[in-house]
């Protein structure tokens, strides 16, 4: 497991398609035969039917904007928003997905794309739609009481995908460009097997994720904040699902600097 900065370095491409392919119609069967009116705790305000239109209409933005190659920030998202009848949509989410998986299979990963992202290839977009669907078929799971599983490889690329591309959030998640420093290190350590961690510092510029080259220059420094848990629940730290005060983390160091931390991470 590498620390932050695995830019141009993910995981295998076959492996987002694949995996894409069967979060999302995990995520299909979990909603389907719900009551679409069922509150999604995890999304303030949402119901399942407006988790279900949101994934259903992103994936097909994303393989609208990997079909047209685009270079450069598109203006709109004209995309179909589903039916109007909620208890349509989990069919409807189901059914994009040959959609999306031919699209996935015809692009180059290496194509140079805009991306929000720091990545500025196809292969952003992949990675980017995985975890998308993935935390979203965790909410789904959580809205009707079903036990969640996340895969440990995938989860630890999920880590590296959510640090590597936040200082590039501010467009949609304002609060991150407040997030500023003097230096201070946090550090999200996993628990797994193969330990592995990753370190992000805040600057007075903006935060950064530190390259395994960042941290040897810098002699690997003792972090003002850490937090140990399995790679599945690092994912869901960071993504707002869980807190570190519950149960499965291991908090060492400044509870402040980590409860500023996610007060200006949420997205």
């Amino acid at each position: 497991m590498a620390t932050t900065g695995r830019v141009g370095h993910p995981l295998p491409y076959d492996v987002y398609r694949q995996a894409i392919e069967r979060e999302t119609l995990r995520f299909a069967e979990v909603v389907r035969d719900v009551d679409p009116g069922t509150a999604v705790p995890s999304c303030p305000a949402w119901t399942l039917a407006d988790l279900m239109r949101h994934v259903g209409t992103l994936q097909r933005w994303f393989s609208a904007l990997l079909t047209a190659r685009v270079r450069e920030r598109p203006s709109s998202r004209n995309v179909d928003p589903g039916p109007d009848d909620a208890r349509e949509r989990a069919d409807w989410v189901a059914a994009g997905v040959p959609a999306v998986a031919a699209v996935l299979r015809d692009t180059d990963p290496g194509t140079p794309m805009w991306a929000w992202g720091e990545d500025q290839y196809a292969r952003f977009w992949a990675r980017r739609m995985l975890f998308e669907t993935l935390v979203h078929r965790v909410d789904a799971e959580r809205a009707v009481g079903r036990r969640s599983g996340v895969d440990p490889v995938l989860a630890a690329d999920g880590v590296d995908e959510f640090l590597v591309n936040l200082p590039h959030a501010g467009s949609f998640a304002p609060a991150v460009t407040e997030l500023r420093g003097s230096g201070e290190t946090i550090a999200f350590r996993c628990a797994d097997p193969g330990d592995g961690e990753w370190r992000v510092r805040l600057d007075p510029d903006g935060l950064r994720p530190l390259t395994p080259t960042d941290a040897d220059r810098a002699g690997r420094p003792e972090s003002q904040a850490a937090v140990r848990a399995s790679a599945a629940d690092l994912l869901l730290l960071l993504y707002g699902r869980r807190q570190y005060h519950e149960d499965g983390y291991e908090v060492t160091g400044d509870t402040v600097l980590l409860d500023r931390w996610f007060a200006h991470t949420a997205f």
